[in-house]
Parts: structure tokens; C-alpha cells; sequence
């Protein structure tokens, strides 16, 4: 819940920033910064490029075909600990490379 928060007000964020409104985004990056003290700490990107090379490993993933596989089961793992965007954009670059 407290991850769809965050979400919620990084959206925020980006938005306030594109429309030049600083005095909006510094309030959504107050409140990022107070709702992520109360959040597990977030994986590396390194680390989660080393799970997701592990899972690829354990699934048999061979190519971009095998995406929903990997992220399937890369999304029950690394839950909470690693943002969905960076967990996709990785599987991505590793089956396609």
C-alpha cells in the first residue's frame, strides 16, 4: 500500500515538474521522502539485475518470448524490494541481449 503511495506521488512529481510548479513538487518530494522511511530498503540496480539473471537461469528463458515467464515469477520474488518498471526494463535488456 505504502509502495502505491509513492507511486501515486512520483507521477505527481514528474507532472508538477513538467508544468514548472515547484512549490507542488517539493511537497510531493517531502511526502516520497516521509512515506519511504516507513518502506524495506530498495535493491540495487545491480542486484536486481543478478536475481532477474538468476531467474532467467531457473525458468529456461531463452528470448523477449519468454517475458511474461521471467516477470512473473521475477514480481513474486523481488516484491517490495524492487520498483516494477526497473524489474521489466531489466528483463527486457537481458532476453534480448
Amino acid at each position: 500500500m505504502l509502495q502505491k503511495l509513492v507511486k501515486q506521488r512520483k507521477d505527481s512529481l514528474s507532472i508538477y515538474e513538467q508544468q514548472n510548479r515547484p512549490d507542488l513538487a517539493v511537497k510531493e518530494s517531502e511526502e516520497i521522502a516521509i512515506i519511504e522511511k516507513f518502506l524495506p530498503a530498495q535493491m540495487s540496480e545491480e542486484a536486481v539485475k543478478a536475481a532477474v539473471q538468476a531467474i532467467i537461469s531457473e525458468v529456461g528463458a531463452s528470448g523477449p518470448q519468454d517475458l511474461g515467464k521471467v516477470m512473473g515469477v521475477a514480481t513474486k520474488q523481488l516484491a517490495g524490494q524492487a520498483d516494477g518498471k526497473v524489474i521489466s526494463a531489466i528483463a527486457k535488456s537481458l532476453l534480448t541481449a
